[in-house]
């Protein structure tokens, strides 16, 4: 490593322009900082540098600001996750040793993280292993739609060049008529764009033949942009996507399909919801769903979905977990760029709160939880109602969930409701891998726990383990 002294960071008139943005006094700031006023006041009037204690303060407590050296805090702030990681068996380091090891063993370092990050994979495909299970697959090779649910989470649900094509192309179109914009586009393409009645089984349906595209007309304005959206990234982005699906690596044809599928539905909430705009929209709003909704003309879940795609290196919005929840309690989309996992194919914890989302829709719900590793987030759930269409086909009803971690409360407009520190709700991510061994709500033991029988006492769940 060069021995050149590192960049003393004097940048005090952003810290206090950030300060004023967000509302709070120094007493408040330098409290989430964890720093004294008078030492906050010296930084603000660029007497005193930003330090890297600071620094890593500041990454964590407002992810969405970028202060000195990008790179190096983010090498740090990974560092200090693995050093400090109360999931890991073993005792934590403090930050102070993690980076001084840094500085003077970076390749050991480097070496830490790259270990922890596969633990953490390690513990996905537990978790994956005990979806299967759940869902009663023997087969050793995963099906198609699993392939590409896995693939998205390995890229962290952010394609880079679809991304920045959808940011491009967005500023061509009118702002103010984003679907007459939509239309516009498609005809350059020879697409002419029709209406079509329906019982809504159907929601759009393109014949190659005259190039004509109907769409249902009982569809709302969001989901009709939408699917014009949707049909015009397959031409704007036709050669970046085979691309993507090319280098892949996915094995199956079904899969490859699915990917190119899932790639055009990203690239159409990308262009509907461009990078930028929509990451400083969603900053200025503290990620208020209902407020981003109607400034970019998207569905709840549509904006929901966009926000856990935030994660361009260099200018990644604040980290959420998303997730979608059938009557049934089957997550039927997921994502998490935080360290929350929860289950793919339905056994989640009873305690989160999408549960009962589902079943009181068109209401927000929030939540304070912890997972038993000591991590706490902040959530929201919605349930969502899409009518069929026909009175001879039940509507489709369901729930989205948004959360993050603790730390990030203050840019969380749902969590201003909640104590931070206090109380929590604890959940798991499954039974069968939960240490919980108090929980009212717990269907099974976990995997390869000793239950433990005790036919003179009776409690809620029948057993104990070890």
């Amino acid at each position: 490593m060069s021995n050149a002294p590192r960049r003393r960071v004097f940048e005090g008139f952003r810290l206090r322009e950030l300060r004023r943005r967000a509302g709070i006094s120094q007493a408040a700031m330098a409290a989430r900082l964890g720093i004294s006023v008078s030492y906050l006041s010296q930084i603000e009037n660029n007497d005193r540098p930003i330090t890297d204690i600071v620094l890593v303060a500041l990454s964590r407590e407002f992810p969405l600001e970028a202060f000195g050296d990008a790179e190096a805090s983010t090498s740090l702030l990974r560092t200090i996750d693995a050093a400090t990681d109360a999931s890991v068996p073993a005792g934590r380091l403090d930050e102070a040793d993690v980076r001084r090891g840094l500085e003077q063993q970076p390749l050991l370092a480097r070496r830490m993280v790259a270990l922890h990050e596969a633990w953490r994979r390690s513990q996905e495909q537990l978790r994956v292993l005990d979806d299967r299970f759940d869902s009663g697959s023997t087969g050793t090779a995963p099906l198609p739609w699993e392939e590409v649910r896995d693939w998205f989470q390995a890229e962290g649900n952010y394609i880079d060049v679809i991304d920045r094509s959808a940011e491009t192309l967005s500023a061509d179109l009118d702002p103010d008529r984003p679907t007459r914009g939509l239309e516009d586009r498609l005809r350059w393409h020879g697409i002419r764009v029709t209406g079509e009645e329906g019982d809504g089984s159907q929601l759009s349906r393109f014949d190659p033949r005259d190039r004509t595209l109907a769409v249902n007309s009982a569809l709302p304005p969001e989901s009709r942009a939408f699917l014009l959206a949707h049909r015009l990234v397959r031409y704007e982005f036709e050669n970046e996507m085979r691309e993507v699906v090319e280098q892949s690596g996915l094995a199956s044809p079904a899969a490859r399909e699915l990917l190119s599928i899932g790639l055009a539905n990203y690239a159409a909430g990308a262009l509907l919801m461009p990078y930028t705009p929509f990451k400083d929209t969603a900053r200025d709003v503290r990620h208020d769903i209902d407020r981003l909704r109607q400034r970019f003309g998207v569905s709840f879940e549509q904006a929901c979905h966009r926000l856990s795609t935030l994660q361009r290196p260099g200018a990644a919005g604040l980290p959420f977990f998303f997730c979608r929840v059938d009557m049934a309690g089957n997550i039927t989309k997921r994502h998490s760029a935080t360290r929350l996992q929860f289950a793919a194919l339905g056994g989640a914890c009873p305690l989160w709160v999408v549960h009962e989302a589902v079943a009181i829709p068109d209401r927000i719900l929030v939540q304070h939880a912890e997972m038993p590793d000591g991590t706490r987030y902040v959530s929201m759930a919605k349930g969502l109602v899409k009518p069929s269409g026909s009175y001879a086909r039940p509507s489709r009803r369901y729930a989205v969930a948004l959360g993050c971690e603790e730390l990030h409360a203050a840019d969380f407009v749902y969590a201003d409701d909640l104590r931070p520190g206090g109380a929590a709700t604890p959940i798991g991510a499954s039974c069968r891998i939960c240490p919980r061994v108090d929980c009212d709500q717990r269907a099974f033991p976990p995997a390869a726990s000793a239950i433990a029988i005790d036919p003179d006492r009776r409690s809620v769940v029948p057993y104990g383990f070890n």
